[in-house]
């Protein structure tokens, strides 16, 4: 082959691809919200280069399933010796708890007052209670509220057996995982009586012990206006309020919330739900 038929050859090679490198790099643009062209890190993989859209687009705006850092996964839950009794962090926080639940003569109200301040509490429910009212406990997931176990029928956990206890927590976490979508990250002992029992089982169901700062001892029905000043005089940083929207009339209950919520977001505190950290 001559000289000049070899340079003509690789011209061609040189033009295909060339061509071909710029088809290529026609996929390594993106458009951005401005609709100007962002340079990407790297070619999408998926459909070929020239399919790609010359115009902004909310679907390419969005990010893609399976891209991005992985999850973490969560470690096993610690074995406590006793339970979180107050919320650390900074600021003016505290944490609303409501046990015995849900009840729908009392559990809605709750919900449309916090619902009202954009607040966020903590549940802690009964599952026979909460067998009967799934659409609460849905409604309680949807609003963004932390359901968390308090066993199967609120019995006293130290008279009872390691598999009595089991029975108690699993069946509850089964029916709040059918309900809400997912398992309790949090357990309450009814009563606040715990034992060793307890706090393994929680801890093999991934469930971390909460207890309480303050009682408002609202299931005594001391009146409205004795349980509203129960949490003003209680309401201190980290504090975790209990208070009850089943097991009995917790009529009182529904309206005091009504009255000390304001006034405790009036004074600069920051009502919210713990957090799990896993380690």
């Amino acid at each position: 082959m001559k000289k000049d038929q070899l340079f003509t050859r690789r011209r061609a090679l040189l033009a295909g691809a060339a061509a071909v490198g710029a088809v290529g790099t026609a996929g390594v643009f993106l458009w951005g919200e401005d609709a100007k062209p962002v340079r990407a890190a790297a070619p999408a993989a998926g459909a070929p280069a020239h399919s790609l859209p010359l115009k902004p687009s909310a679907y390419r705006l969005q990010p893609l399933t399976g891209y991005g850092p992985p999850r973490t996964v969560p470690g096993r839950t610690p074995v406590r010796h006793e339970p979180l009794l107050k919320l650390t962090g900074r600021g003016r926080t505290m944490v609303l708890t409501f046990d015995d639940g849900p009840d729908p003569r009392y559990t809605p109200g709750i919900l449309d007052t916090l619902a009202h301040y954009d607040v966020r509490a903590m549940f802690f429910v009964c599952g026979e209670m909460a067998a009967d009212h799934q659409d609460l406990l849905g409604r309680m997931a949807d609003e963004g509220h932390v359901v968390g176990n308090h066993t199967w029928t609120h019995p006293l956990l130290t008279g009872l057996t390691r598999r009595q206890i089991h029975s108690e927590m699993s069946r509850t976490s089964d029916v709040i995982e059918e309900g809400c979508g997912e398992p309790p990250r949090w357990f309450r002992a009814p009563y606040g009586a715990w034992n060793r029992a307890a706090f393994q089982l929680g801890a093999e169901l991934g469930m971390e012990p909460l207890g309480w700062t303050v009682d408002t001892l609202d299931w005594t029905a001391p009146g409205t206006g004795t349980i509203v000043d129960r949490v003003e005089k209680g309401a201190a940083p980290g504090v975790v309020l209990l208070s009850h929207d089943a097991g009995g009339d917790r009529s009182q209950s529904v309206r005091a919330l009504r009255s000390y919520l304001p006034q405790l977001l009036d004074s600069g505190y920051h009502i919210t739900v713990p957090h799990r950290r896993y380690t």
